[in-house]
């Protein structure tokens, strides 16, 4: 006798061949190590770079400087393909092509920056530009993917940047007054480090996501929610 599938039984859908591409926690890691190497790299340069001027000058001449170009360069360049993954691997799970889209724009901001440094034309500017603009949009964006108190950080800190983004072209455009005792330096820091902050609590919260809440979340999107027993 042939045997058959017993009668209320369950076929379910072949398992995933590579399940860590749809797993958040991956790309939590991707983004905690982006914002990690890059917050420290700044820190490191300004310190490297002589007569650097934290308040005056600004983050993109550690590009140019001869002890520190090579360092920020390739950290910036880090930046932009870490982002550029981890934007990736969101869409394969969220499906969001607005997302995507953001995430691709600050990468390529941040790619183009650390290709391009400050010495080499106006194209540095607007690749800088670019950058500070999309990952503030980053954060406010990415607001959908997570959810309570990270929500509000992730706007929070979106708007910050975004309202230090206006005053960095006020102020550049022919009215530095705007720039206040922190100076064009400490304006363009209020840009980068709240995206930058949220990205370490972004990244932490991805990856302390629990197995059980990841695998229930894949099975309730694809209809096979588990069964206890």
């Amino acid at each position: 006798m042939t045997a058959g599938i017993a009668r209320g039984s369950t076929i379910r859908p072949a398992a995933r061949t590579t399940p860590w591409v749809h797993d958040l926690r991956v790309v939590g890691v991707l983004v905690f190590v982006l914002a990690a190497q890059f917050m420290t790299v700044i820190m490191l340069a300004a310190s490297m770079a002589p007569g650097y001027d934290v308040g005056g000058g600004a983050i993109s001449d550690l590009g140019v400087v001869a002890e520190t170009a090579a360092l920020f360069n390739v950290s910036l360049i880090v930046t932009g393909v870490l982002n550029l993954v981890a934007g990736s691997l969101l869409y394969v799970e969220r499906r969001s092509l607005v997302l995507l889209g953001v995430y691709v724009a600050a990468a390529a901001g941040a790619l183009g920056a650390g290709l391009v440094p400050l010495d080499r034309g106006d194209a540095h500017g607007l690749f800088a530009l670019a950058a500070f603009l999309f990952f503030n949009v980053q954060a406010i964006a990415s607001s959908r993917v997570v959810a309570g108190p990270m929500r509000v950080v992730s706007v929070l800190a979106g708007v910050v940047g975004l309202v230090f983004v206006v005053i960095m072209v006020i102020g550049d455009a022919g009215t530095p007054a705007v720039f206040g005792p922190i100076g064009h330096g400490g304006a363009e820091r209020m840009i980068v480090y709240p995206v930058m902050l949220w990205l370490l609590a972004f990244g932490g919260y991805l990856m302390g996501r629990s197995p059980n809440v990841v695998q229930h979340e894949r099975e309730m999107a694809s209809g096979w929610p588990s069964v206890p027993g």
